[in-house]
C-alpha cells in the first residue's frame, strides 16, 4: 500500500498557511495521569466526547451516543507474548520484541542490548532454544529461532506492555492487554480503544440496532517508537499487516447509503479502513500499509472515532488532529488533564465526531 500523508499547515497571525512541525503536537501531562493499570471492569473507564463541545462522560454510555444504523468498525488483532529475554554468547544480557513471525522459525524484532548484535551472532534464550541473528533490516534484525516460533512465544514470551508503564507484565495483562474480540493472532501491541469493551457493551450496541464489522491490523512494535524528524513529512511509519474484507466494506457502504455512521475503535481500525480507501474507492485488501496520516488528509471511509489519548509528538496524535482538527484536540488533551483523565493504554477515551463545517 503506498505512503500518504496529507499537507500539515497551520493558519499563522496574519492568516497565512505555515508548515506544522512535530513540536507543534506536544503537551503537557503530568506523569501521575498516565495509567499504570486497566479499571476494575472494563467498561469503568471514562468517555470525553469531542462534539460540538467537550462532554465529560462514561464509557457505559456508549450506547445513548450511537444511532441506529451506525457501523461499529473493531480490530480483532491479538497480541502475541512477542517480548523475550536471552543471552548473548558473552553473557551481555539481550531484550527481544517481536516484530512480525515472518516463517515457523524466523522474526523480524528489535533488539535491546549493550552493543548490537552482528549477523551472525547466536542468542541463547529459554528452554535451550538459539536464536541467530541473520541480517538487519534498518532498526529490526531479522533472527532464525531454533524452534517453530509461535509454540515457543506461547511458553516463554511475555505480554509486551508499552515501555512508558516501565513494569513487567503481571498474569492480570494476559487477559486485560486484550480486547474480547481478539481472534487474529499477529499484532504485538493491543488495539487499545477496544480495550474498553466487554461482551454487555457489544451486546448492548448490538441490541440497539449499531452493527458491527471487524478488520484486522497487526499492531507493530513501530507503535512504541517516537517519530525522530521535526519536518512531519520527513517521517515515515513501519509498514503492518492488513486486512479489510469485501463484507466489511459492502456494510460500510450501505451504512453511508442509509445515512448511518462509520465509527472506527481505535487509530489502527482507522488506518485499515483508511488504506482500503487508497484508490478513492474502498476496496478489500490483504498486504501491508505504511499509511501515515497527518493534518490535512481528507478521509474517505470514517465518520467518527473512539480512541484513547497518545503520546505527544506520535504519529497517533497526528492521526486524531488530522480527524477532529489540532487546536481542537489540544483543547480538549488540555480539558482531560485539567479534569484527571487517564492517559495511554490503560487510560480513558475519547469519541471524535466531525468537526462542524463552515
Amino acid at each position: 500500500m503506498p505512503f500518504i500523508v496529507g499537507r500539515p499547515l497551520r493558519k499563522g497571525s496574519c492568516g497565512t498557511m505555515l508548515p506544522m512541525f512535530l513540536s507543534d503536537f506536544d503537551y503537557e501531562l503530568p506523569t501521575e495521569l498516565i495509567a499504570q493499570y486497566p479499571p476494575a471492569r472494563r467498561r469503568d473507564s471514562r468517555l470525553l466526547v469531542v462534539g460540538e463541545s467537550l462532554a465529560d462522560r462514561q464509557f457505559a454510555d456508549l450506547p445513548a451516543l450511537l444511532h441506529a444504523g451506525d457501523l461499529l468498525v473493531l480490530n480483532d488483532t491479538r497480541v502475541i507474548r512477542a517480548r523475550l529475554l536471552g543471552q548473548k554468547q558473552t553473557g551481555g544480557r539481550v531484550e527481544i520484541l517481536v516484530e512480525r513471525v515472518l516463517s515457523e522459525t524466523e522474526v523480524l524484532a528489535q533488539l535491546k542490548a549493550s552493543k548490537t548484535p552482528k549477523p551472525g551472532a547466536l542468542l541463547k534464550l529459554a528452554g535451550d532454544c538459539e536464536a541467530t541473528v541473520v541480517d538487519r533490516e534498518r532498526d529490526m534484525f531479522r533472527l532464525r529461532l531454533s524452534v517453530p516460533v509461535r509454540d515457543f512465544l506461547e511458553l516463554h514470551g511475555d505480554v509486551p506492555l508499552p515501555p512508558y508503564l516501565n513494569r513487567d507484565s503481571e498474569s492480570a495483562d494476559a487477559d486485560r492487554y486484550q480486547t474480547v474480540y481478539a481472534r487474529e493472532p499477529g499484532a504485538v501491541a493491543a488495539p487499545t480503544a477496544g480495550l474498553h469493551f466487554d461482551q454487555r457493551m457489544l451486546d448492548e450496541t448490538a441490541r440497539s440496532g449499531v452493527n458491527h464489522e471487524f478488520v484486522t491490523l497487526h499492531v507493530g512494535a513501530g507503535t512504541f517508537q517516537p517519530l525522530r524528524e521535526e519536518r512531519i513529512e520527513s517521517n515515515r511509519l513501519h509498514a503492518e499487516r492488513v486486512r479489510v474484507s469485501k463484507k466489511v466494506c459492502e456494510a460500510v457502504r450501505a451504512t453511508r447509503a442509509s445515512g448511518g455512521r462509520v465509527v472506527a475503535v481505535g487509530t489502527t481500525s482507522v488506518r485499515a479502513l483508511e488504506s482500503a480507501s487508497s484508490s478513492g474507492e474502498l476496496q478489500p485488501c490483504d498486504g501491508e500499509t505504511d499509511l501515515f496520516i497527518v493534518p490535512g488528509y481528507e478521509f474517505r471511509s470514517v465518520d467518527a472515532m473512539l480512541t484513547n489519548f497518545h503520546l505527544p509528538r506520535s504519529s497517533l496524535l497526528l492521526l486524531v488532529a488530522a480527524f477532529a482538527g489540532r487546536e481542537r484536540i489540544l483543547d480538549a488533551y488540555r480539558h482531560a488533564v485539567e479534569n484527571q483523565y487517564r492517559y495511554f493504554s490503560y487510560g480513558d477515551a475519547m469519541l471524535l465526531l466531525p468537526p462542524l463545517t463552515t
